[in-house]
C-alpha cells in the first residue's frame, strides 16, 4: 500500500489550452472509476475554478493553498468536495511567498510530509514560475496540453527544466487538447491531432495517442445561467470528449498501479538519507573543534559568548573558534600597524573590528632563506581583496618564550608549524567571522560547504590575481 501521494501535474506556459478543464475533470473521472482511491486537487492559479466546482455549502476553514506552501500539512487543509473529490481551497496571495522556494525541491518535501495518499492533481498557472517548477519536480506524471504551434513551441522550456535537473522525461507527456475534428489537411498529417503528434515527434517530445476534442457542449458547462461549473462525466454523456476522458483516466490508473514508489517518496527517502549524512558530518566537525583559543590558550567554554571567529587549516586538521578580543588585538597589534601603546589605536580599532567582522582573513606562510614570512590578506564576501600585508616573522624560530610574546606568533605556532619548528609552506589558515550567539552554525552542511567553496576560490585565484608574488609565496 502506498503511503505517499502520486502526483499528476497539468502544466503549460500557454493559456487557453484547457488546463483547468483537464485537471478538474480528471479528478472526477478518477474518483468515479475507482471509488476507494483518494483523489485531491489543488491549483496555483487564482481563478478559483476548483473552489466553484467542488465546494460544498458547509462552514469554511481558514486554510488555503497558501498555507500549504507555507508548511501546513495538506491533511490539515483537506476538504471533501463534490463528487467525493478532496480539494485545497485556492488563494490569490501566493506572490509574496515565492521567496520560500529558492530550489524546486521544496514542494516535493511538503507533499511527502502531507499526510495524504492516493492521487493529487495540481493545476498550475500558464507560466513557469517557481510554483510550477516545484510542481514539475515533484510530479509522477506531467500532462502538457497542446492545441496549436505556440503551445507546442512553449513546451521546450519544460523539457529544458527536466534536462537541467536530470528528471526522467518518461513522466512528461504532451496531450493534444481542444482538437477540432472539422479541420483537415492534405498529406500524412491529415488532421490537427496527427499534425501535433508529428511535430512533437520531430522535436523529440513524447505525445500521447489519446486526445481531447473541442466540444461546444463541454464549453457550455462552465457558462450557464446557474453560474456553476459542471463536469463532463455527468453533463456531457454521449460526446466524444466523454469517451476520451475515460480512455485517459484508464491510462493514468494503469500508470498509478505500476508505480511502486511515488516520486515524492523517493525524494523524501533520498533527502532523509542526505540529512543523516549531513548530520554525521556536522557532528564530526563539532567533535574535532579545539577546546582552547589558539591565541590566548584559554578554554573557550569559560566565555562561550566571546567566540566571534572561526578558523580552519587548509588540510582540515585543525578547526575551532577564537575569542573576539584576541583576534582583534592581534590584527591591531601586528597586521594593521598600530600597537597597543599607540595613540592611534583608539581611532583605528573600531574600523579594524568592523572590517574583520565582514571579511575572510587568509594567513599564508612562506620561507625566504632563513626567515619565516607571512602573506596576510583579507577578502570581502565577493572575493575581492580589501587588505594585504607581508610580515617578516623575525624571532619566530627559537625558544618558546620568544614566540609567545607575539599574538600572531602564537596563532601560527599552534596551527602552521611543521618539522623543526618551521612554518609549513603550501599550508594556510583561514579565519571567518561568525555569529557569537550561534557560532556552531558555520559548521552546518550548507554553510560549511559555502565557506569551503569561498576558501578554495580565494586560494586558487591568488596566483592569477597577483602574478608578481615572491617565489616563496607562489
Amino acid at each position: 500500500m502506498q503511503t505517499h501521494p502520486y502526483i499528476i501535474v497539468v502544466a503549460s506556459e500557454k493559456g487557453g489550452v484547457g488546463k483547468t478543464t483537464l485537471a478538474t475533470n480528471l479528478a472526477i473521472y478518477l474518483k468515479a472509476m475507482r471509488e476507494d482511491l483518494p483523489v485531491t486537487i489543488l491549483s496555483f492559479d487564482n481563478h478559483f475554478t476548483i473552489d466553484r466546482m467542488f465546494e460544498i455549502n458547509e462552514p469554511k476553514g481558514s486554510g488555503t493553498v497558501r498555507e500549504l506552501l507555507m508548511g501546513t500539512r495538506m491533511s490539515d487543509l483537506f476538504r471533501l468536495g463534490q463528487y467525493g473529490v478532496g480539494y485545497i481551497p485556492s488563494s490569490n496571495g501566493l506572490g509574496d511567498i515565492q521567496y520560500r522556494f529558492g530550489a524546486p525541491m521544496t514542494l516535493a518535501r511538503l507533499l511527502a510530509e502531507s499526510g495524504v495518499t492516493g492521487m493529487v492533481i495540481i493545476d498550475t498557472r500558464p507560466e513557469l514560475n517557481v510554483f510550477t517548477l516545484n510542481a514539475l519536480y515533484a510530479a509522477d506524471r506531467v500532462l502538457v496540453p497542446v492545441k496549436d504551434m505556440p503551445s507546442l513551441e512553449n513546451c521546450k522550456h519544460i523539457f529544458t527544466f527536466f534536462d537541467r535537473y536530470g528528471i526522467d522525461k518518461k513522466s512528461l507527456s504532451l496531450l493534444p487538447c481542444l482538437i477540432d475534428g472539422r479541420i483537415r489537411f492534405e498529406g500524412a498529417s491529415r488532421d490537427q491531432k496527427t499534425l501535433l503528434q508529428s511535430l512533437a515527434a520531430d522535436r523529440g517530445y513524447h505525445c500521447l495517442d489519446i486526445s481531447i476534442s473541442k466540444s461546444p457542449k463541454v464549453e457550455s458547462l462552465g457558462t450557464n445561467p446557474d453560474g456553476k461549473i459542471y463536469p463532463v462525466l455527468t453533463h456531457a454523456r454521449g460526446t466524444e470528449v466523454f469517451k476520451q476522458y475515460a480512455l485517459l483516466t484508464r491510462h493514468l490508473l494503469r500508470e498509478f498501479d505500476e508505480t511502486q514508489e511515488p516520486r515524492c517518496q523517493v525524494n523524501n527517502t533520498f533527502d532523509r538519507e542526505r540529512y543523516l549524512r549531513q548530520k554525521e558530518s556536522y557532528l564530526a566537525r563539532l567533535e574535532t573543534l579545539a577546546e582552547d583559543c589558539l591565541i590566548c590558550g584559554m578554554p573557550l567554554a569559560k566565555h562561550p559568548e566571546s567566540r566571534s571567529f572561526y578558523y580552519e587549516t587548509s588540510d582540515g586538521g585543525m578547526r575551532g573558534f577564537l575569542h573576539n578580543d584576541c583576534f582583534v588585538e592581534m590584527l591591531c597589534g601586528t597586521l594593521y600597524g598600530p600597537y597597543d601603546h599607540s595613540q592611534g589605536i583608539s581611532v583605528a580599532r573600531p574600523m579594524i573590528i568592523e572590517n574583520a567582522g565582514k571579511s575572510l582573513s587568509l594567513f599564508m606562510p612562506g620561507v625566504l632563506g632563513d626567515i619565516d614570512i607571512l602573506d596576510f590578506r583579507q577578502f570581502d564576501p565577493a572575493c575581492r581583496l580589501i587588505f594585504r600585508k607581508e610580515v617578516l616573522l623575525t624571532g619566530f624560530v627559537g625558544k618558546e618564550e620568544s614566540r609567545s610574546r607575539h599574538r600572531l606568533n602564537l596563532l601560527l605556532n599552534r596551527s602552521q608549524v611543521g618539522f623543526a619548528g618551521r612554518l609549513r609552506e603550501g599550508s594556510w589558515l583561514v579565519v571567518h567571522p561568525v555569529d557569537p550567539a550561534n557560532p556552531e552554525k558555520v559548521l552546518r552542511e550548507d554553510n560549511y560547504q559555502a565557506l569551503r567553496q569561498l576558501q578554495t576560490k580565494i586560494v586558487d585565484k591568488r596566483a592569477d590575481l597577483y602574478p608578481s608574488l615572491p617565489t616563496y609565496l607562489s
